[in-house]
């Protein structure tokens, strides 16, 4: 299958998107990922089609979520879920989870991340805080790359060079840093060069990169040493969400060792120390030559006769040698010493120390071609100890770069399971049973209030309690009294379950769906036209005989309550006819609608407010009576304005309240 066809895309924003990873491997290991934010870094890919292709890439097209308000109450959740995440590249991950078909591996999953000790999940939120998704870097190098065969793919990393038919190596020495691919190649490199033969890796050919990849992405590959280190002390919890996490850390058994590897050689790093003190080591054995002599020539006397005193008037040169006799053994003493202490200064670089570092005697003075010399073998040193270093932790490091990319892939993962487990145990949540058909709960919570829930248990359909197990339910009740917050809390249970995961409650049953359509509250009535797209839409939805469950809430506001119970009670009969449809109704016109059904053996279940408080709240028993009309609460809020109103406002509703009990 091409990348477009798996991506959805056409194939010029396929092309698009592989130049922008690098492959097409690299693509596929991203979305893999949920790597989201670098989909949407491709030109022409905003964040909510990266979204998009990276959902339908996972298997969510999305048509489950059948409506906007469905859609709604899925991103609300998986909010709520990203909260529990330890890390950023995880919580964008979770923004990719959609209801999906095939649910098993899943629900195993998480089944198990369940079962996690609490302790433990607590300290992998925080140990892992600083996990992130492995980076490339992206800047060039100055390695020339000389191949007989164009290798494109690293043209964005350093200069690819073909060589021509006449040339030799001995042309692209004005390069310093080459890796030569294939024969030519000289028989004795020039430092700073590679040669491989043709096939090689890319940490063959572009070593730099490799080690940069180690240093650039430090701070996560430290953290998956620290995993490998537990896998290997058998810290790691035995637990089947782990299962791929520890097949990965198996194979980096030896990343540990390896990335001591990542940086300068030690020798590089004496070779480079050396080189940096070598003027200041030379010019103060400089100085300490000549004060070493000064200081030995301080005591030192010369006795001369008459006549020798006369012979050094007569002979001005006689008269030097035997002041350079005198004064030539400490001075060649002092100079030795010198050499010496300057050979053993290069000593760990392996580099020899010239014969004659001075051009003069006295006063002494360095011989700079000599230490330039020095200086020249130091950099050939620090060119061939880097390389070697570079070639060697490649050679290491080069092989574990892939077995990275997975471990990394795999912790996000985990991370992401162990999110949902600590949310499932902050939320009290259990693992729901799949049926055919309807949904039920028991001790159901709506965990999105933002306030401690009431639980409620409710069902329908043929999951539901014997009693209950009705396709259709009309649900009435008090104003504030919960309806809208029950048919939420139905529509998270749906799309947990349709999630593979848990569910807030004691228990859950739900039955497996193609569809969940929420209708929400309209906003007033339509005009004419709306109207009629409207009546269109619900038409096409409870007569299509496909399994689904509908949600509506206070459907009669869209047009006058009459005629809004008339077309309500056709569209329940039309949802009653189809075997595989689940539906509850919120709404304020039971009555109305059961007698434009024409039926007295639909079911009606009530919320009913049974008073004020002390602070003048409503008392309201949150789950629902069953086969009950509650009464709305009018009159109850009436009464509450009574109470907290003042002056011809307490009066008003003083009179109105009268009106309800005459």
């Amino acid at each position: 299958m091409s990348l477009a066809v798996a991506l959805g895309v056409s194939e010029r924003l396929a092309e698009k998107i592989t130049t922008h990873f690098g492959s097409e491997t690299s693509v596929i290991t991203a979305l893999e990922s949920g790597d989201v934010g670098r989909l949407a870094e491709v030109d022409g890919v905003s964040v909510k089609r990266a979204m998009t292709i990276a959902r339908q890439f996972t298997g969510g097209d999305g048509s489950f979520l059948a409506t906007k308000e469905a859609e709604r109450l899925h991103h609300a959740l998986v909010q709520h879920l990203q909260g529990f995440t330890a890390c950023s590249a995880s919580k964008e991950r979770m923004g990719l989870l959609m209801p999906a078909k095939h649910l098993d591996e899943r629900r195993t999953v998480v089944s198990a991340a369940m079962e996690l000790p609490p302790p433990w999940l607590s300290e992998q939120h925080q140990r892992w805080s600083k996990l992130a998704r492995l980076k490339e870097p992206q800047g060039r190098y100055e390695r020339v790359l000389v191949t007989p065969e164009p290798m494109d793919h690293l043209k964005r990393w350093c200069r690819v060079l073909v060589p021509g038919e006449r040339e030799t190596w001995k042309d692209y020495t004005v390069f310093k840093t080459v890796t030569w691919v294939g024969s030519g190649a000289p028989m004795d490199p020039p430092e700073g060069w590679l040669v491989t033969g043709s096939g090689a890796d890319e940490a063959t050919l572009i070593p730099e990169r490799i080690i940069d990849w180690f240093t650039h992405n430090s701070s996560t590959l430290g953290l998956v040493n620290e995993e490998v280190r537990s896998w290997m002390d058998g810290l790691l919890p035995d637990n089947v969400a782990l299962e791929p996490l520890t097949e990965a850390l198996q194979a980096l058994r030896d990343l540990p060792d390896a990335m001591t590897l990542v940086g300068d050689s030690q020798d590089a790093a004496v070779i480079a120390q050396l080189r940096d003190e070598l003027w200041t080591v030379v010019k103060g054995l400089e100085t300490e030559v000549n004060q070493e002599v000064e200081a030995a020539m301080n005591d030192a006397k010369m006795a001369l006769s008459g006549a020798e005193l006369l012979e050094a008037l007569a002979d001005g040169a006689a008269f030097q040698r035997r002041l350079r006799d005198a004064t030539g053994e400490v001075i060649a003493e002092a100079m030795q010493k010198a050499r010496e202490r300057l050979a053993s200064f290069l000593e760990p670089a392996k580099v020899k120390c010239p014969y004659d570092i001075f051009t003069s005697s006295w006063p002494a003075k360095l011989d700079r071609e000599a230490i330039d010399g020095v200086d020249a073998a130091l950099e050939v040193k620090l060119n061939a100890a880097t390389t070697d270093h570079l070639v060697q932790a490649a050679h290491r490091l080069g092989p574990l770069k892939p077995l990275c990319e997975v471990a990394v892939q795999r912790m996000i993962e985990l991370d992401q399971w162990c999110a949902i487990a600590r949310w499932a145990h902050h939320d009290a949540c259990v693992m729901p049973t799949f049926g055919d058909h309807g949904i039920a709960l028991e001790a159901g919570r709506h965990v999105l209030l933002g306030v401690q829930p009431d639980p409620v248990t409710y069902g329908l359909g043929r999951v539901a309690a014997p009693d209950d197990r009705q396709s259709l339910a009309l649900l009435t009740g008090a104003n504030s009294g919960g309806k809208t917050t029950l048919l939420e809390c139905l529509a998270h249970a749906c799309i947990l379950a349709h999630m593979g995961l848990p569910v807030p409650a004691r228990s859950a049953k739900v039955g497996r769906v193609d569809a969940l359509h929420i209708l929400a509250k309209a906003g007033g009535t339509q005009s004419a036209g709306a109207l009629e797209q409207t009546l269109v839409e619900l038409a096409d939805v409870v007569s299509d005989p496909a399994p689904k469950l509908i949600l509506a809430d206070e459907l009669e506001a869209i047009t006058e309550p009459g005629a809004g119970a008339r077309i309500i009670a056709g569209m329940l009969l039309a949802a009653e006819a189809q075997p595989h449809t689940t539906m509850m109704l919120v709404t304020h016109l039971a009555p109305a609608i059961l007698e434009a059904t024409g039926r007295d053996d639909l079911r009606v279940d009530g919320i009913e407010a049974r008073g004020l408080g002390e602070d003048l709240e409503l008392v309201v028993d949150r789950t629902p009576r069953r086969n009950h009309l509650a009464r709305s609460t009018p009159e109850l809020i009436v009464r509450r304005l009574v109470e907290k109103s003042e002056g011809h406002a307490k009066a008003l509703f003083s009179d109105i309240l009268g009106r309800f009990t005459s």
